[in-house]
């Protein structure tokens, strides 16, 4: 099969980074303008761009040098979504064929990331071919890989050659003490070394590398697992250390250890952080270096916008009765990119356009950070902050059906604007079974989904969506939780904070209450 190029080069001459857009929003804006650049449409470095672009990942690492107490590799595995788990191993050149039907079905698809099942420079040969492959095919499409750092130095040149901008490393801690705690062994110069010196052999290979790959200019996004009363505390140093060895985004993720993955702490009992836990310690963090928070910790196959799963629709068998016109694909491309491109400036400039007080908003306190949403009125300092929940299927608006919703993205309305603080996982709720009392596949009521749900919203006081039911909305009511219908097809930021300016209107916003349940 002779693959063709595919190309969506947007105002910068077909450069990967090209895109040309301006400054991107939130904890980006401290970045200088060309790193800017490389990130604004990269939906995994950029919580705006992740509303629009779309990622995959090409699961041709099979081998890993570590062990993770949090980590049980499944292959074949289409039911769990999460890191280490995929439906089938790729050779590279089946991978890059996956990666151009993907390019050709899903326009926004920008980034191509290598994140396993096992470590991808446990891997080598296979990573790189497979970035080899596809530079050559598709040198719009940006390359990410995803690292524990063990094997990071000795590659940091072959990543470099290879235009690789990005560079994700796990580094869960910086004390062996602490790492005893969490990796078992390591496989290092052909033997395997367990305990104190394992953890501090990859600690200095995980910083070392880190500060190779700052030299280079290659953007470094570090994460690390929350594991509470193992390293939760430690990741405030953590943090300020990565930073300043030239990490410009951390990631603090919660622990997933359910029994059911079969990974040492699922079974050992050890618990998952709180979301609020999860916050709080971001909060902490980001005092000393921006924090990514709209990570969706996914499967080492993962295709479409974060918070979606395509994978299936784009497997081996699939791929042979797919009839694809590579040429209207690389026009739909590029068109898409250009689009998004102008609908995220136009949203900047919105977001800048200068406010208009009336008499009765002059008298409220101007507090408002100037990424945010300046324009709308604004509330008294006085009043406390509320977290929302959102069901949206992405381009930063609200339209999606409460019944149809996986996950909801959370953000915090406060006297100085909004932000994005999270998401929340939990099962479809529309099912087919909300009616007839039935069960799903997994032996799931509607009533015990739409539980679990109430549960995974906890302190979250107003639900955003485009639609929702009466039974779901009494339920939510019920549990302190005020459904919103009223702003289907808004803006996300822009609903978020008129509802915020209604409940201070309605003295709703008091400071007694809490701020988290």
């Amino acid at each position: 099969m002779d693959l063709p190029v595919l190309s969506c080069a947007a105002s910068s001459g077909g450069d990967r980074t090209a895109g040309g857009c301006g400054t991107v929003s939130g904890a980006l804006s401290h970045l200088p303008e060309p790193v800017r650049i490389k990130v604004q449409d990269h939906p995994c470095y950029s919580e705006e761009a992740h509303h629009y672009f779309a990622r995959m990942h090409v699961a041709v690492a099979p081998a890993c040098n570590i062990q993770c107490n949090y980590c049980d590799r499944k292959y074949d595995c289409a039911n769990e979504s999460r890191p280490g788990v995929a439906s089938e191993l790729l050779t590279p050149t089946q991978a890059v064929r996956k990666a151009l039907a993907v390019a050709a079905a899903i326009p926004q698809m920008a980034v191509l990331g290598i994140a396993g099942p096992g470590d991808p420079l446990a891997n080598p040969e296979r990573t790189f071919e497979t970035f080899r492959l596809l530079s050559e095919k598709a040198p719009d499409i940006k390359l990410c890989v995803s690292t524990n750092g063990l094997n990071l130095p000795e590659h940091v040149d072959e990543i470099s050659r290879h235009n690789i901008g990005h560079v994700t490393i796990t580094i869960n801690c910086l004390d062996p003490e602490i790492g005893m705690r969490i990796y078992p062994w390591i496989f290092w110069r052909n033997r395997r070394i367990r305990g104190r010196e394992a953890a501090a052999i990859l600690i200095k290979q995980q910083q070392r590398g880190l500060a190779m790959l700052a030299e280079r200019g290659i953007l470094v996004k570090v994460n690390s697992v929350m594991i509470p009363g193992v390293n939760d505390e430690h990741l405030k140093e953590v943090s300020r250390a990565v930073k300043d060895k030239g990490a410009f985004l951390h990631n603090v993720m919660p622990l997933i250890a359910e029994a059911g993955h079969g990974s040492h702490y699922g079974i050992m009992g050890q618990r998952a952080p709180t979301a609020a836990e999860l916050q709080t310690l971001q909060d902490a963090c980001a005092d000393n270096m921006p924090m990514m928070r709209h990570c969706r910790q996914c499967r080492a196959d993962a295709v479409g916008l974060l918070g979606e799963d395509r994978s299936a629709e784009f497997v081996l068998d699939k791929l042979d009765f797919m009839s694809i016109d590579y040429d209207l694909a690389m026009s739909r491309r590029r068109e898409t990119r250009e689009a998004i491109i102008r609908r995220m400036e136009a949203g900047r400039e919105d977001k800048r356009a200068p406010r208009v007080l009336t008499a009765e908003t002059d008298a409220m306190t101007a507090i408002v950070a100037e990424q945010e949403l300046p324009r709308l009125p604004l509330v008294p300092a006085s009043c406390r902050p509320v977290l929302m929940a959102v069901a949206t299927t992405g381009q930063g608006l609200i339209n999606q059906h409460f019944g149809h919703a996986k996950e909801f993205l959370v953000y915090e309305a406060s006297p100085a604007g909004v932000r994005f603080v999270g998401h929340r996982k939990t099962d479809l709720y529309c099912a087919g079974t909300e009616q007839r009392g039935e069960e799903d596949e997994e032996g799931r009521s509607a009533a015990s989904i739409l539980e679990r749900t109430i549960a995974a919203l906890s302190g979250c006081e107003v639900l955003l969506c485009a639609k929702i039911g009466y039974e779901p909305w009494s339920s939510l009511e019920a549990a302190g939780i005020q459904p919103n219908g009223e702003h289907a097809m808004e803006i996300i930021e822009d609903a978020v904070l008129a509802v915020y300016r209604e409940m201070a209107v309605t003295g709703a916003l008091a400071p007694v209450r809490q701020k988290y349940a």
